[in-house]
């Protein structure tokens, strides 16, 4: 893919995230990295507001894990 067929694939992507539940969020944060892994791989600028989302769905991904942790 190049840079702007990976930016392009993070701005969808970034779309559906911001209405979807956070089951969705879970199941499309995978993908969403993966993106912006590429684009970091191959040198290209990622959005400072695609770098955010990242953030913000790895944050929430960990949260979910200790959410399921027996106590």
């Amino acid at each position: 893919m190049t840079d702007h067929e990976l930016v392009s694939a993070a701005t969808r992507l970034e779309e559906k995230l911001a209405t979807a539940c956070p089951e969705t969020r879970l199941r499309l944060q995978p993908e969403f990295s993966t993106v912006i892994a590429r684009l970091k791989e191959e040198g290209h600028p990622v959005p400072s507001r695609l770098r955010r989302m990242e953030e913000a769905l790895m944050a929430e991904a960990v949260e979910a894990r200790f959410d399921n942790m027996p106590i």
